[in-house]
């Protein structure tokens, strides 16, 4: 059994619970919107069970089963929590500007990230879209184009973007960096080129490391140990770390 636990981080998908005649699709958007507008960050998406908003009642039922932990409870967005993870990849982290795409079994979230933070970011149903029609989404979350009825119209969740500034694809190694369970959609011919990350050697644990970033940034009192081990180096798991 597990008795000396400093903390534990959860991740899980939360739409938000709508008011009667509100969209869930909607409300989830503006959900978005206001915590990166309030904290520009990935992990602007995880809380400390404490901190909850009542809003977001998949993320309170995690908490609510697990009350008699013996230690703080962090719960996170899955998407973000994959994205955030991502850049652990040596790769992905050296670009200051890049475009992350979760393919998740469900839903398809991509985040547009520059140096001071998120710059765009839209949600799909995965089962709505096919490799040409993410594609052509990911262009336009690229250039700054993309609107939000042109995901929502299409029975997605949504589009925001925060700068009108164009990220130009086709001048690096790679395009879009992919991650997810459903990432081999891109291995059908794409237009793009995709970069599939891999941080720390395991592309399916990345949203286990955007937890423990996210948790370093909530919890600072266990940043200095967190962030030594994540960024440890020579592509060494975390818990491989002497730090």
């Amino acid at each position: 059994m597990l008795n000396d636990l400093t903390a534990i981080a959860v991740a899980v998908f939360d739409h938000g619970n709508a008011p009667a005649g509100v969209s869930d699709r909607q409300f989830r958007f503006d959900y978005l919107d206001e915590r990166i507008k309030e904290k520009n960050s990935l992990s602007a998406f995880a809380y400390l069970s404490d901190d909850i908003p009542k809003i977001m009642t998949r993320l309170q039922s995690v908490a609510d089963s697990a009350r008699d932990l013996p230690c703080p409870l962090v719960v996170m967005d899955t998407a973000p929590a994959a994205v955030l993870g991502a850049n652990f990849d040596s790769s992905v982290a050296s670009r200051k500007q890049k475009v992350i795409c979760n393919v998740g079994n469900f839903h398809t979230l991509a985040f547009r990230l520059g140096e001071k933070g998120i710059e765009g970011v839209f949600e799909h149903h995965t089962g709505e879209i096919d490799l040409a029609k993410l594609e052509s989404l990911l262009r336009r979350l690229a250039d700054g184009s993309l609107k939000h009825e042109d995901v929502f119209n299409d029975m997605g969740h949504g589009a925001l973007m925060y700068s009108g500034e164009k990220f130009e694809f086709g001048k690096d190694d790679f395009d879009v960096v992919v991650t997810g369970p459903r990432r081999s959609m891109f291995m059908n011919n794409p237009t793009l080129k995709p970069y599939f990350a891999v941080p720390f050697g395991d592309m399916m644990i990345a949203g286990c490391f955007g937890l423990l970033a996210a948790t370093a940034e909530i919890m600072p009192n266990l940043a200095e140990t967190i962030y030594g081990s994540l960024r440890g180096g020579r592509g060494v798991a975390p818990w491989g770390n002497p730090s």
